[in-house]
């Protein structure tokens, strides 16, 4: 084999990373929001997408759904024969239940958000 050949094969070999199956499998985990952690109304999440997920019942309500766009963010909540919905722009906040959402970060593919009890 030539030195330029060689050279050029070496380069591409260095150049290529070789990523176990598992690791992808264990990237994607990691960048779902934890959201079992919200279900006492305390947690900080990174979401890029609408979610919905389970709250204590002790706050009269047992679901709350998430969703933004580069201007604010919509919070249903909803329970046994009750429903609510509030929309805060920018890097505001909303107590729905005793629970405030507030925005750290927004934008249109991603917001990290606050919840905490009040």
């Amino acid at each position: 084999m030539s030195g330029k050949i060689r050279t050029a094969a070496l380069a591409v070999a260095v150049s290529l990373t070789i990523v176990p199956v598992g690791a992808t499998t264990a990237f994607a985990a990691a960048a779902k929001p934890n959201l079992r952690a919200c279900y006492d109304g305390n947690c900080k999440i990174s979401i890029t997408r609408k979610v919905s997920f389970r709250i204590d019942p002790g706050f009269g309500i047992t679901k709350l759904t998430l969703s933004f766009n580069a201007g604010g963010v919509h919070v249903k909540s909803s329970g046994p024969g009750v429903s609510g919905s509030a929309y805060f722009s920018g890097s505001g906040s909303v107590t729905v239940n005793g629970i405030t959402v507030q925005a750290l970060s927004l934008s249109s593919r991603k917001a990290v958000l606050r919840l905490t009890t009040s």
